[in-house]
């Protein structure tokens, strides 16, 4: 039987309250991840930046199966499917988008969290 591992990634500004992702199998859960560049740290300027940085920060890890997002304004979310659909053009995950009050930091309007798979 599988066993649960962590896995071991270098995101800018990490959080020590949480592993970036786990693996059971060939599953992998990762945590939320924001809209801070992957290696600088720092917060893009509006949602089609922060939604690039997300994304980039998914892609450093894996093939992604679901994914579930998390906006602050309703109005983003046109914006947030363009830039999306960049990342997935074809055979999309399956896809949850909720809009929420706030994240963590006031300046992060998306948060966006999946399961994925290590294709074999």
């Amino acid at each position: 039987m599988p066993k649960k591992e962590i896995v071991q990634v270098n995101p800018a500004a990490p959080n020590p309250n949480l592993s970036p992702a786990t693996k059971f199998g060939n599953l992998v859960f990762v945590a939320g991840q924001t809209g801070r560049h992957p290696v600088t740290g720092e917060v893009g300027k509006d949602i089609r930046e922060q939604t690039r940085n997300v994304l980039e920060r998914i892609k450093q890890i894996l093939t992604v199966l679901t994914a579930t997002t998390y906006v602050t304004r309703r109005d983003d979310v046109p914006a947030y499917n363009e830039e999306y659909a960049k990342y997935f053009p074809t055979n999309k995950p399956a896809r949850t988008t909720v809009t929420v009050a706030s994240l963590n930091s006031p300046e992060l309007v998306i948060e966006i969290t999946v399961t994925a798979c290590i294709p074999s």
